[in-house]
């Protein structure tokens, strides 16, 4: 027995709507399918397999941080992702190399949620 990958990250948020925007504009995901559940979310592509799903109607804080909950993408080109958040006015921590060599960016999201954009160690 092994798990064989992760398939997705769901996130509880207060406006699909405004959270769609956000994760299409600013992080440039791709919005997939969605099947007919009785509450409000949206499916977004994140890489070439795993998917972020959104769910709506979020009442209860969110407790998010760089150091504590919060996923991470792998990115090419650290420096264009760096120019692009500020060209889209995002709520981000300026890039930083890790101990292993691997950069990495630190974006929020409208509701809180910390999401890591990361290289591979070495890779700017």
């Amino acid at each position: 027995m092994k798990i064989a990958e992760l398939n997705h990250v769901a996130i509880h948020v207060e406006d699909v709507e405004r959270s769609v925007q956000f994760y299409s504009r600013v992080l440039k995901l791709e919005s997939l399918p969605r099947p007919a559940f009785d509450f409000p979310g949206a499916w977004m592509r994140l890489g070439a397999r795993q998917e972020l799903h959104i769910i709506g109607e979020r009442t209860h804080p969110v407790h998010s941080h760089n150091r504590r909950t919060h996923f991470a993408l792998m990115v090419d080109e650290i420096d264009a992702w760096e120019t692009h958040l500020f060209a889209e006015k995002a709520q981000f921590l300026p890039k930083k190399a890790r101990p292993d060599g691997a950069w990495q960016i630190f974006v929020q999201d409208p509701d809180g949620y910390f999401v890591e954009l990361c290289t591979v160690a070495g890779q700017r």
